[in-house]
């Protein structure tokens, strides 16, 4: 299927716009069944993005997002994020946050006391080996070659045959 650039009316301002290629082509993959209504002013404005130039009173695309300010939970400097903070997450200012990017081994923030649990796991294998590789040592008949089958056994106690 061939797609070339179309000339549109906008539903609302009532200006032609352009239904590129491109956006054909999404439309098509997204298997959207109708064209675009409106350009994409009236189509920001109507979502409430839209916003009025300095004095001209025609609707622009916003070009930054709303930031918050806050205080970084590692270092205490006052900063600002590009989203609004949960509450009882920790919240990094790019300095912290790109040190925490650059080691991903570093423990988060506020959590220094808790053990990591690949360590905690590898601590309680390590504890439990000797007495499992004893169990195994005193039980005969447990370890069988690959291949071959297991024998009968019931509770540890040999089968009478």
């Amino acid at each position: 299927m061939q797609f070339v650039d179309r000339l549109l009316k906008c539903s609302d301002c009532g200006q032609d716009f352009v239904f590129t290629a491109g956006e054909q082509i999404f439309f098509y993959d997204k298997q959207f069944k109708n064209d675009p209504k409106r350009c994409k002013l009236c189509k920001a404005k109507r979502a409430g993005v839209g916003r009025a130039a300095a004095g001209s009173g025609t609707p622009v695309l916003p070009f930054s997002r709303t930031e918050t300010r806050t205080t970084c939970s590692a270092c205490g400097i006052e900063t600002t994020v590009p989203f609004k903070p949960t509450q009882g997450r920790p919240v990094l200012c790019r300095s912290c946050f790109q040190m925490k990017q650059a080691s991903p081994d570093a423990v988060p923030v506020g959590s220094a006391s808790l053990p990591r649990v690949e360590e905690a796991a590898s601590a309680a294998l390590d504890a439990a080996r000797p007495a499992a590789i004893e169990m195994i040592a005193q039980t005969p008949g447990v370890l069988v070659k690959e291949g071959e089958p297991a024998p009968d056994r019931v509770a540890g106690a040999a089968k009478a045959p």
